[in-house]
């Protein structure tokens, strides 16, 4: 029992890392733990999301209120990338946020949002559909390539 809490755990933290501005391989961790068949794939895909769903929702907790540290040296995204997803997400607005799951643009977007104060009831759904699907589909691909 305590071993699959701390799987379960592991992948929460490895989801949660990888939607913050640290590096993480969750996809790989989930994939991973598919393959080995020790846990439901509907758990792992529930675990995974919401893990990512909450770095997500601290990278919009320092958009919102750590920004005014943009310019010290240890905040975690440089000023031309926040530049360029805050252009981004003026451009599309809150529907931006359905790529919060894509590689390198995710991240900042929804650093972005804080920053440009896109509510929590809007944000979180948006956030937690596009990393849910992300994560159904690689399920989905692990499942079919076994």
């Amino acid at each position: 029992m305590l071993l699959d809490l701390s799987s379960y755990l592991g992948l929460f933290l490895s989801a949660f890392l990888t939607a913050t501005m640290l590096p993480g391989q969750s996809t790989l961790v989930l994939a991973a733990m598919i393959h080995a068949g020790d846990h439901p794939v509907w758990a792992l895909v529930a675990v995974a999301s919401v893990g990512n769903t909450l770095g997500a929702c601290l990278n919009w907790w320092l958009g919102r209120y750590a920004v005014r540290f943009r310019d010290r040296q240890w905040f975690p995204v440089k000023a031309e990338t926040l530049a360029k997803a805050e252009a981004w997400y003026r451009r599309y607005g809150r529907w931006s946020l359905l790529l919060s799951w894509a590689p390198i643009i995710g991240d900042p977007l929804t650093l972005a949002a804080g920053v440009l104060g896109e509510p929590l009831k809007s944000f979180v759904p948006l956030v937690a559909l596009s990393k849910t699907v992300r994560y159904v589909i690689v399920a989905g691909l692990v499942l079919e390539f076994l």
